[in-house]
């Protein structure tokens, strides 16, 4: 295979794009952020970076709080205006027709038409060059119950989420397989190992088992 070399550059994708609400219920902002993503499993910590320049950052700066609201398809003209557009000249709440939520364990406000919404508190920051990096504790998660399948777990082919490359946006949602699927005995015993295992399987999506990553059954409903 044939490559060419490019300068170094953040080209990496795909990425989550996510509006992120900061302030609280008077007085509060969406962002639209795509780097964003998780640093620590135990205990649950994520990260958002943020232009020191935007309306948004100095909001960051008061509250230290702030809410991940995932991505829809429905949602992605909204998402894009507020990407494009500063909450300084502009209540992107009431002009994108959102309605405000609120969060259980921190004082901004959630989306309430996002199906999932990560309720977060920082615990530092980092002036990285052009943005600051926000790092966070995740203190909750909100989920609509229309995307919690029978088990208990977050079904997120329902959520229709967008991911975001390199100014793209692009829809998700095909199942192609569950973490460690390509490891088990069976699958090696019919299908191989590698690259062309891939081309040869079917794969189907397997009942969740309980108590795995991502199961919400043990939650308390709002």
């Amino acid at each position: 295979m044939s490559k060419i070399t490019l300068k170094g550059a953040n080209l990496l994708a795909p990425l989550p794009v996510v509006m992120v609400t900061v302030g609280d219920m008077v007085q509060s902002n969406i962002i639209t952020v795509a780097w964003t993503g998780i640093v620590c499993s135990v205990p649950p910590r994520v990260y958002i970076s943020v232009r020191e320049d935007r309306y948004s950052h100095a909001l960051l700066d008061k509250t230290g709080e702030f809410v991940i609201n995932f991505t829809t398809e429905s949602l992605l003209a909204a998402c894009d205006w507020c990407g494009v557009r500063s909450g300084r000249d502009h209540d992107k709440f009431a002009e994108m027709k959102l309605n405000k939520g609120k969060a259980q364990k921190v004082s901004v406000p959630l989306i309430e038409e996002s199906p999932i919404n990560i309720e977060c508190r920082v615990f530092d920051k980092l002036s990285l060059g052009s943005h600051t990096m926000f790092l966070a504790d995740v203190l909750a998660v909100d989920v609509d119950e229309s995307v919690v399948d029978g088990d208990g777990a977050i079904d997120y082919a329902k959520c229709r989420l967008v991911d975001y490359m390199h100014g793209e946006y692009y829809a998700q949602g095909r199942h192609l397989g569950r973490f460690g699927f390509a490891a088990q005995k069976k699958y090696i015993a019919r299908y191989g190992k590698g690259k062309d295992a891939m081309s040869s399987s079917s794969l189907t999506r397997r009942k969740r088992s309980a108590g795995r990553t991502g199961n919400i059954s043990d939650g308390v409903k709002k």
